[in-house]
């Protein structure tokens, strides 16, 4: 994985996020979708620099894939 878009993701200040020890940068391909985040409880991934880095249009990658 790329630790260096992983580490600009912004997942820890979502208010969806649940810390669980899972790894971030949903969005990416090789990170699959949370087994703990369970709630739509608001959305940042339109404000990521990832997402905008990888050329992403959706929401909500932590619990559905594009």
């Amino acid at each position: 994985m790329d630790e260096k878009l992983q580490k600009e993701c912004i997942c820890l200040m979502c208010p969806s996020y649940v810390k669980c020890g899972e790894p971030l940068a949903y969005c990416l391909p090789e990170v699959s979708i949370s087994q703990c985040i369970k709630s739509e409880l608001g959305c940042i991934c339109p404000g990521c620099p990832v997402q905008e880095k990888m050329g992403f249009d959706k929401d909500y990658y932590c619990l559905r894939k594009a």
